[in-house]
């Protein structure tokens, strides 16, 4: 169903649904659950889980403290503000578990030093120098690497001096 959903010819286009369900259970407000655009589950999506909360919010099953539950356990967010149909919240995503501070990834272009970090799904950090490079295609082959057979978030990180 989520390839016929989110498929860019014949469906709405998109990179993944989101079913909401309400609370089954008295220790959330909400459950959620993710799927990516080729039928595979995903954990959790930050952003995924504050539109649920806003929803939840505007359907009256939640108030401004929201519990919910997803593929990486429940989160909880406080709603901080609200505009008409706009919210906004503060969210604990959770400790991010480092898998590998350092860790050389075998690419097509040669093996590239990333971080690979877990925060209820896989992340893959990249530092580079600039980004005058095919990085869409660097990380549609870092997303589909055999290195993560569920796949990957990817971003990468430029340094700056900010002071």
């Amino acid at each position: 169903m989520a390839q016929a959903i989110c498929d860019r010819h014949t469906g709405v286009g998109a990179d993944g649904w989101m079913l909401i369900s309400p609370a089954d259970a008295a220790d959330h407000d909400g459950a959620i659950r993710l799927f990516n655009s080729d039928g595979s589950e995903a954990g959790i999506s930050g952003n995924g889980t504050r539109c649920a909360a806003a929803f939840l919010i505007e359907q009256g099953l939640a108030g401004e403290e929201v519990r919910i539950r997803t593929g990486a356990g429940i989160k909880r967010l406080r709603l901080l503000e609200r505009t008409g149909r706009r919210c906004l919240f503060e969210m604990n995503m959770g400790r991010p578990e480092f898998t590998a501070e350092r860790f050389q990834l075998p690419l097509a272009d040669g093996a590239r030093d990333v971080t690979l970090l877990w925060v209820g799904n896989p992340q893959c950090a990249m530092p580079v120098a600039d980004f005058d490079f095919d990085w869409r295609a660097m990380g549609a082959e870092i997303e589909h690497h055999p290195q993560f057979p569920d796949r990957t978030n990817v971003s990468f990180l430029r340094a700056r001096n900010c002071g």
